[in-house]
Order: C-alpha cells, then structure tokens, then sequence
C-alpha cells in the first residue's frame, strides 16, 4: 500500500494549496509526515487597496501553521502574479532544485484542466520536474472545467475543522466566494459520498510509484 513520508505542495499562488488539499495537508501533518510547501506568487498586486503588500506572505505563513507545516518547510517564491507563463524555464529550475533538497515520496500540485494561466504553468513545469515521483492534481472547481475524480483522501471532522481555521487566516480573501466556509464544507461533504466518508477530498492521479 503506498505510504507516502515526505508530500510537497506546489501552489502556484498563497492559498491554493489550503484550498485544494487543505485537509489532507492537516491529515498528514497530524500522522507525523513530513509536508513542504511551496507557492510561486505573493499576489501584492491582487490585494484590496490600503493592504500592506507582505499581506498574503504574513496570512500563507499563518495559514500553513494552523494545518501544521513546520515553518522551515514553507518555501516562498515572489513571481508576479499571472506572469508565470514568461518564467517558465526559471520555475522549472526552482522544482527541480526542490525535487534535489526534498525528495519527496508524493507531490499535490494543480489539475491538468486548470485553466488558470499560473497554475497551467506549475502543473506542466511539476510533471516535468518531478517525473519519477507519484504525484496527483488537486480540485479547485472554479478554475476546472472537467475535473476527474479518480483519487480520495478521507477526511475527519478535525481534519476539515483545521482547513476551513486555515483559510479564515486569509483575511484579505475572505470577500471571495470560493473562501466561504459552507462552500468548503460541502465540497467536502459530496466528496466524502462518493468514498463513503463523512468528508474527503478529490483529487486526479496521475502516476503512482509504490
């Protein structure tokens, strides 16, 4: 059965990654796995007018914390937001060089059908980079046209209840419609139905090592 001790996280943006697989980050930390996290955009170009533009490095820190990252495992890049795409090669340097200092057993990384040009980025360029590693794609719906369901990680109550604390750090996302803690809680719901769980998140595999 596979195990996997050391999992990344590659967010192309702070909050993707408690987003996406929130609960299965506080999931892992709480079995004692190590978890990395890495996200490639601060976003001070998206934040509310009048916010400091360190809001979502301070709110990403906290955030991880809360779901159980040691802070020496969050790894924080400052790519401009939505300009990924022009720093390809150089993001694809950046994994490599994590795939080098983690080796991790397992990566969660944006879904194939993302249609975020960011995200499209990370994914492509973390396939690449990571390419003997078991790695899988997390759901973000607002941004997957077609999402298939192929891959479940049950969640507890404690496991959930963490996430949706997690996101509350966002305080300067907390407008945003996909933030909304019934939203997180029913997404989490259907997923648990469909691997008979009270809660789960979904995910697309796409290679497996054992």
């Amino acid at each position: 059965m596979f195990n996997p001790q050391k999992i990344l996280i590659l967010a192309p943006h702070t909050d993707d990654g408690e987003l996406g697989c929130g609960g299965t980050i506080a999931k892992f930390c709480a079995e004692g796995r190590e978890v990395f996290y890495a996200a490639f955009c601060l976003c001070s170009k998206s934040l509310p007018a009048g916010l400091a533009a360190d809001t979502l490095e301070k709110e990403c820190r906290k955030a991880t914390s809360v779901l159980g990252i040691k802070p020496a495992n969050l790894v924080l890049f400052n790519y401009e937001v939505r300009e990924l795409p022009q720093s390809r090669q150089q993001i694809l340097e950046e994994l490599l060089l994590l795939n080098k200092k983690i080796t991790p057993d397992m990566v969660l990384l944006p879904a194939t059908s993302d249609v975020h040009q960011d995200h499209q980025v990370i994914h492509q360029e973390g396939l690449r980079a990571f390419k003997n590693t078991t790695f899988a794609g997390y759901e973000l719906p607002w941004n997957n046209y077609s999402f298939h369901t192929n891959f479940f990680i049950r969640l507890s109550e404690s496991d959930l209840t963490k996430k949706t604390e997690a996101l509350k750090e966002y305080q300067s996302q907390a407008h945003r419609n996909y933030m909304q803690e019934d939203f997180i809680r029913s997404l989490a719901k259907v997923r648990g139905v469909q691997c008979n769980s009270a809660y789960a998140e979904a995910f697309e595999l796409y290679k497996l090592i054992s």
